[in-house]
């Protein structure tokens, strides 16, 4: 079984502290903020807004868990960010609203073999091109932003992308080439409107190599049903034990799993557009 590399968002130190103590392989970073207010607008989303020099108070924490770093789309002063990112320590740099292979060239370019590059394909434009995205030499993993992309491609509830094959699709063109992906966002166990273990069955089945805990994971009022205070250690080892159960499933129940998501989808989707 390949081993799926759990990422959460954090911004300060306590978090970052919080998240490796609970085995969380990856500390997510977010600076974009270029366009993102206008593209989710009205959208119960996570915006941003972190300072990039106080990632080193995340960085010195860090010991067994990698820092990711995402940047703002391709911008006049990408290369000041991209130096400043690596030059606080990160890990893995990630290139969100890719339009085109010349974008990851310009990136690829800019990080200069400092760091991992993590391409985010979240666009309608970067999915028609994504032979060409993953033509480029330097190019180290794929992301999948299943939220920016649903909306890129017009569709109702961001799932779509998943149940409609659409991530089946992309997940097979980076597996012909050897290229690690990974997609989405889950709930804790027993929290989403689609089951979390229900998207971990995808993520077994196509081969994904990494995905983001969400909000869930911090027990915020007013994000998951439940809001409380969560132990996190214990929400971790509940997505790693029943990551061990999937990838002891037969065939047929991966294709039960497939079945049960696009009902699950299609109610979500009669849900917002009867509202």
């Amino acid at each position: 079984m390949k081993h799926l590399k759990l990422m959460i968002l954090a911004s300060d130190s306590q978090s970052a502290i919080e998240a490796q103590k609970a085995g969380i392989d990856r500390i997510f970073y977010d600076l974009e903020y270029i366009g993102k207010a206008e593209r989710q607008h009205g959208r119960n989303t996570v915006k941003s807004n972190n300072s990039i020099d106080d990632i080193p108070a995340v960085r010195k924490v860090l010991t067994t868990s990698q820092l990711l770093v995402r940047t703002n789309p391709i911008h006049a002063y990408s290369k000041t960010e991209i130096d400043k990112a690596i030059s606080y320590g990160a890990d893995v740099l990630m290139l969100p609203m890719v339009m085109d292979q010349h974008d990851v060239e310009q990136y690829v370019e800019m990080v200069g073999g400092r760091a991992k590059v993590c391409i985010m394909i979240e666009t309608a434009a970067a999915m028609a091109r994504l032979d060409k995205i993953l033509a480029i030499v330097g190019v180290d993993e794929i992301f999948i932003g299943l939220n920016d992309l649903h909306i890129s491609m017009g569709l109702t509830f961001m799932f779509e992308t998943l149940s409609g094959g659409l991530v089946e699709y992309i997940a097979q063109k980076c597996n012909k080439v050897g290229m690690s992906f990974g997609f989405g966002g889950i709930a804790r166990i027993g929290e989403g409107d689609l089951p979390s273990e229900n998207i971990l069955g995808e993520h077994m089945r196509l081969g994904s190599t990494s995905v983001i805990l969400s909000r869930t994971f911090k027990g915020i009022v007013g994000v998951d049903r439940n809001a409380r205070k969560i132990d996190l250690v214990e929400e971790v080892q509940k997505v790693r034990s029943r990551l061990q159960e999937i990838s002891q499933w037969t065939e047929a129940e991966y294709k039960e799993n497939c079945k049960k998501i696009a009902t699950a989808v299609d109610v979500v989707v009669n849900k917002i557009l009867n509202k």
